[in-house]
């Protein structure tokens, strides 16, 4: 059976995207080993998605990718 880890203690920091306070983006815990959870800065009360580490990775490794320029 797989434990949901407790979210109450972590840190959750917005992209450096994110337009100075604004708060209509995502926000990230770090620091889980094999999972990232992900929220609404919107509703930081509100569901939180959990990603598994490895599928988070691949996410971001695209994003960097060729396919996505970031200029």
């Amino acid at each position: 059976m797989s434990r949901t880890p407790d979210l109450g203690a972590v840190s959750w920091r917005k992209s450096s995207y994110s337009e100075g306070g604004a708060d209509n983006c995502v926000e990230v815990a770090d620091g889980l080993p094999a999972v990232v959870p992900i929220r609404d800065s919107k509703s930081p009360h509100g569901p939180v998605l959990r990603f598994p580490a490895t599928a988070w990775m691949a996410f971001l490794d695209t994003l960097k990718g060729p396919d996505y320029p970031t200029a």
